[in-house]
């Protein structure tokens, strides 16, 4: 049964290929900024995994952070939201962990439920080879994404408080 105000941030992605681990590189910049943020969980969901499933289906809110195609130039974020987010994770193309979050979120649709509010916040990779650190056009999309991050934080939590 999902807490009606536990918010889930998950970050994916491998961080040993480059922009791919985008989403926990974001997850690091904002351990900084939400300092225990009531009622908001930071997980590292690397390549993800059915060992997941009880974070996604204990949220009421998800925020969902991973390098994927946006139709736009390396760097560039898109947020999908609600229905839009679900369509994305289903469309045609579809990155392994967009096929891995989609099964999760199916998986939880059958217990539990899907997050009441989610999100998919998108970021353009530039290059998925070998490497520790994101090239600079998606290092530079960091702190965008922990801006619009905070934001669905704040409205979600604002709109639990109402």
């Amino acid at each position: 049964m999902p807490d009606d105000e536990a918010i889930l941030v998950l970050g994916l992605g491998n961080s040993l290929l480059s922009d791919d681990g985008v989403g926990v590189h974001v997850l690091d910049a904002l351990r900084s900024m939400i300092n225990e943020h009531r009622g908001v969980r930071l997980c590292d969901g690397g390549t993800l995994g059915l060992a997941l499933l009880p974070d996604i289906e204990a949220a009421h809110s998800l925020i969902l952070v991973d390098a994927g195609e946006t139709g736009g130039s390396a760097g560039d974020v898109r947020c999908f939201e609600g229905e839009a987010m679900d369509r994305r994770l289903t469309g045609k193309k579809r990155t392994a962990h967009e096929v891995a979050a989609a099964d999760l979120l199916d998986a939880a649709a059958l217990t539990s439920g899907r997050p009441a509010r989610r999100v998919l916040i998108a970021i353009q990779p530039a290059s998925t080879e070998w490497g520790l650190e994101p090239t600079p056009a998606v290092a530079a999309a960091v702190p965008d994404v922990c801006r619009k991050v905070m934001e669905y934080i704040e409205r979600w939590s604002a709109d639990a408080l109402a």
